[in-house]
């Protein structure tokens, strides 16, 4: 693993190693029981996605290092590249509505927690991505607005990662969750759980990474598909 005094930010420490070994591999597949969408992204689409964020914050919202932005958003493969933006441009996130944050980057329905924020980019959660129906003046659409931006981001420094934690305490923090709960590079981690919290994020997503295991994160799971589930993704262990 890269080691966080020879990287800026987030995803310089957990991406790198990925992209060096296995960038065509899956990373994050992403599940939703309730529509039957299955979307899986290799760690270079990963990494492409999470670099046009980056690039959105910087030059669209015009938000330097150490800004602070809101992420109002569920355990899903778009917030997955929306956070790697996020750290990889350099910003703290915050996993509530926060009156100093700069940006919001908010699901479509919860909108109505962002009438004070500077600047809010919304996301549809759409499977494939499509953009938001009718939304208010002001707010931006992310699935529309994102894809014009490059797929390559040049770092320019970091302020605090996440609640204030400095990038060293969350990279340590999901490293040793890593190891914790048993975490490899040859793993296929099968979870349903919640990102709402730091220490959710941290088991269940940052923790994956920092192993260079992949994600197999489902929404509104069904019970009588687990074991089919973990048959087909060759799942190793389950959250």
């Amino acid at each position: 693993m890269r080691d966080v005094d020879q990287a800026t930010t987030l995803p310089e420490a957990v991406l790198d190693p990925i992209l060096e070994r296995e960038p065509a591999a899956p990373r994050i597949t992403w599940y939703d029981d309730a529509t039957g969408a299955r979307i899986e992204l290799s760690g270079l689409t990963l990494a492409n996605w999470a670099a046009k964020t980056a690039n959105l914050i910087r030059d669209e919202f015009g938000l330097t290092p150490g800004a602070r932005v809101a992420v109002l958003l569920p355990a899903h493969w778009q917030t997955a590249a929306v956070l790697l933006g996020c750290w990889w441009a350099g910003t703290e996130v915050v996993l509530r509505p926060d009156p100093d944050a700069e940006l919001v980057f908010a699901a479509a329905d919860r909108l109505a927690e962002t009438e004070d924020a500077p600047e809010v980019a919304a996301l549809s959660l759409d499977p494939m991505g499509a953009p938001v129906r009718d939304l208010p003046i002001g707010v931006t659409d992310y699935a529309t607005a994102v894809r014009v931006h490059g797929d390559h981001f040049l770092p320019g420094g970091a302020g605090a990662a996440l609640d204030s934690m400095p990038v060293r305490e969350v990279l340590t923090a999901a490293r040793k969750s890593a190891a914790r709960q048993g975490f490899s590079e040859t793993d296929r981690v099968l979870s349903s759980g919640s990102w709402d919290t730091a220490e959710e994020l941290i088991d269940r997503y940052l923790a994956v990474l920092a192993a260079g295991a992949s994600l197999v994160q489902v929404a509104d799971p069904d019970p009588a598909l687990r074991d089919r589930r973990v048959d087909t993704e060759r799942v190793t262990q389950i959250l």
